[in-house]
């Protein structure tokens, strides 16, 4: 026997809301924030307590303080969380098992030990020792791991999860079924039924439609959740529940459509859920004056690091090229940019020199035999596309943004995907959120997918998360993800 409504509408079951911040236009987890902080406080205790043992029962006195381990404790600590996020650890997909954490976190730990040593040995006063700094490695490695080991019981009893009803049952519906079948761990939310409308067909499992006879209030109430999430394009008409959602949100529940829920949840825009006024009337797409100045700046500040660091493995990729086949080393090739204009990209050649002899352009494939040895490593660590950089400087492209195409395949794209041009509003990058999120693309549907990750960046791009995208750069580049 079914609860009347009355009972339904006064359950004290507990209600998981959204788990988001918003900075900069970005969403973040809040278990992202809370790990993240948790994670913080462990290692500086760890660095007290490496101390601690280091010294403890010895004759000569603790030669460390509170107040003087602060500064050594401060920039181990920085180094490791900047380290453990450089290699993806505080991405969603990456809090999977124990084991997949581990191997995520052994080549953190290696990459924030080089850096403390050297920060060590330029910063002669923040110097622990090599007794305590290795003591504390292996303490924070044993801590980190218990912590996430606990953040994992969290998230299997869906403690940290935040749950959502969806709002219609037909072909938009569908889509969440399809990502939960491409994306089975889950990302912190949990879609717990669908709500069905009058004029749709089923297109989502029956086992997944909330039973009919109830107000949207009181399933609401029913399943404990926060959020209900709209995936129904067209909104006018009797069938669509406008009061029923207009009481919901009156009592504090989130009313999503389905464009946002996924830009949150996903960071990417749907293109099959756009239309142009969500475009002209949405937030985002800052392209002010002071946008575009910290921006350059950025980008100044950015390349030319990166070409003083990368200098010496120009160098060498160079001559590798040069020596493999006595051919160019760079490649010159024309790409579009900012409002369409087209310009000459600069490359590490990494194709032979007839690559394109049948004078049409060409994806490049999986295991390319137009690829050369040299080509194939350079390609994989994403150096073939450092001299980028002087493109940078030139001021033709950013150091992030959307990856440039070749005008031959921006013509198709555009006649097959809409709203493909957007992408051309701001500069092209070297990196950008459709590559370390992605990877590589070749055929049109992997195209709408970075489409759709392109349209996230250009509508909320901000310093904030250009420097996120520069720091899970680090991890494609070291683990080799989505080079061909």
């Amino acid at each position: 026997m079914q609860p009347c409504e009355e009972e339904i509408a006064f359950s004290p079951r507990c209600r998981r809301g959204v788990k988001l911040l918003r900075i900069y236009n970005h969403y973040i987890s809040r278990t992202t924030v809370l790990l993240i902080g948790t994670e913080i406080f462990v290692l500086m205790v760890m660095v007290y307590f490496g101390a601690g043992i280091r010294f403890f029962g010895q004759a000569e006195p603790f030669p460390f303080s509170f107040s003087s381990l602060f500064p050594e404790a401060s920039a181990f600590t920085f180094v490791m969380v900047l380290s453990m996020a450089a290699m993806g650890m505080y991405q969603l997909d990456s809090r999977v098992d124990l084991k997949d954490t581990f191997f995520r976190l052994m080549p953190s730990m290696a990459l924030g030990f080089a850096i403390v040593t050297l920060v060590f040995y330029i910063l002669p006063d923040l110097y622990l020792g090599r007794g305590i700094l290795g003591l504390v490695m292996m303490l924070a490695l044993a801590a980190i791991l218990l912590t996430r080991a606990a953040f994992l019981k969290w998230s299997r009893l869906g403690i940290l999860e935040s749950q959502a009803i969806v709002l219609g049952i037909g072909e938009k519906a569908k889509e969440f079924i399809e990502q939960v079948k491409n994306d089975p761990r889950g990302r912190g939310f949990k879609i717990v039924g669908f709500v069905p409308l009058a004029d749709e067909d089923l297109k989502v499992p029956p086992s997944a439609v909330l039973p009919k006879g109830y107000s949207l209030m009181t399933l609401v109430n029913l399943h404990g959740v926060r959020e209900i999430v709209i995936a129904k394009q067209e909104r006018r008409g009797g069938s669509f529940p406008i009061q029923d959602l207009l009481e919901c949100k009156l009592n504090g529940i989130k009313v999503t459509d389905e464009a946002a829920f996924f830009e949150r949840e996903r960071g990417q825009i749907r293109v099959n859920s756009l239309s142009p006024s969500w475009l002209i009337f949405g937030g985002g797409f800052d392209q002010s004056l002071l946008r575009s100045g910290i921006k350059r700046a950025f980008d100044l500040a950015a390349s030319g690091v990166l070409l003083m660091v990368t200098l010496p493995i120009m160098l060498i990729t160079a001559l590798c090229i040069f020596f493999e086949d006595r051919g160019p080393v760079f490649y010159r090739q024309e790409r579009v940019g900012k409002g369409g204009r087209t310009f000459m990209v600069l490359k590490f050649r990494s194709m032979g020199n007839d690559a394109e002899k049948s004078g049409r352009p060409q994806w490049a494939t999986t295991d390319d035999p137009r690829i050369t040895r040299v080509g194939r490593i350079i390609r994989k660590l994403r150096i073939d596309e450092l001299p980028q950089i002087f493109n940078v400087l030139n001021g033709e492209m950013s150091f992030v943004g959307p990856r440039p195409e070749r005008p031959y395949f921006v013509d198709q794209l555009c006649a097959q995907i809409p709203y493909y041009n957007v992408r051309h509003s701001i500069k092209p990058g070297i990196t950008g959120w459709a590559q370390v999120r992605y990877g590589y693309g070749s055929s049109v549907e992997d195209a709408v997918e970075k489409l759709q990750y392109d349209l996230y960046y250009v509508k909320n791009h901000s310093l904030f998360l250009d420097v996120i995208i520069l720091l899970d750069t680090v991890e494609v580049v070291v683990l080799g993800k989505g080079g061909r």
